[in-house]
């Protein structure tokens, strides 16, 4: 009998209480969590294991979450990326879904929207293999 890959997420995000948080209730849940607090720890994390959804903050101190998010897409094309952004702005969220995000949410975001939109997106993924 195959064992079932758990889904690997990647949260990335410069306020440590929410990626703790977060870590340890998505693995609660089932899920393989790997976590970064900036944009090159979350490139460190891309090149070491493979992920399958990230989930990144648009607002971070050395980098926009939007221009990381077209590397992202550059580098790792399949990858599901769930961008959050504490700022309610139509704006940011159709340009992230033009660069390439598969959604985005607005903080704070609840588990149970975050954990639906990273369904959504392995779902996708796999239907795409």
């Amino acid at each position: 009998m195959k064992m079932k890959k758990k889904k690997t997420v990647l949260l990335v995000d410069d306020e440590h209480d929410f990626l703790d948080i977060t870590a340890k209730r998505l693995t609660r849940r089932g899920y393989h969590v790997l976590t970064a607090d900036n944009c090159l720890r979350a490139t460190e994390e891309l090149d070491r294991e493979p992920v399958d959804v990230v989930v990144l903050d648009v607002m971070m101190p050395e980098c926009d979450g939007v221009d990381f998010l077209k590397e992202i897409k550059e580098s790792h094309p399949r990858i599901g990326v769930v961008l959050l952004t504490g700022h309610a702005s139509i704006e940011a969220g159709l340009r992230s879904l033009e660069s390439g995000a598969s959604d985005y949410l607005l903080k704070p975001v609840s588990l149970e929207d975050l954990i639906e939109k990273i369904e959504i997106l392995y779902r996708d993924l796999a239907e795409g293999e």
